[in-house]
């Protein structure tokens, strides 16, 4: 699986950004999709992430975001988004996104990571 992403940027604060990802190749059925991001010299921080699987769909948020960003995915497409409202100067970050495809029988698990989209936030 390889992961495309875009929409990176320079945003002022309480501006707003759309991240895309598109991957291509096998997506299992049982899937999460979403957006970690980093800052340099920081860990990899969790942002949001999607779930598809024979529950339905589910999504996570970081407490950091909540309320501000919105992830959503479409499935056709292998794609998974994260529209970002209300940015502030600590949302600066290279922001990553993923997909982990599980085995259902096995919950066996694959991750796989795009290259990153640096997002900038100016106060």
């Amino acid at each position: 699986v390889q992961l495309q992403a875009s929409g990176g940027g320079l945003v002022q604060a309480g501006g707003s950004l759309r991240l895309s990802c598109v991957a291509s190749g096998s997506i299992f059925s049982l899937n999460t999709m979403g957006w970690y991001r980093q800052v340099p010299g920081k860990q990899r921080e969790a942002v949001a992430n999607i779930t598809s699987g024979i529950r339905g769909v589910s999504t996570d948020y970081a407490d950091s975001v909540k309320g501000r960003f919105t992830i959503s995915r479409d499935n056709a497409k292998k794609g998974v988004y994260l529209q970002m409202n209300s940015l502030k100067p600590e949302d600066t970050a290279v922001y990553y996104c993923y997909v982990r495809n599980t085995e259902i029988a096995t919950y066996l698990h694959y991750d796989y990571w795009g290259q990153g989209t640096l997002v900038t936030v100016s106060s």
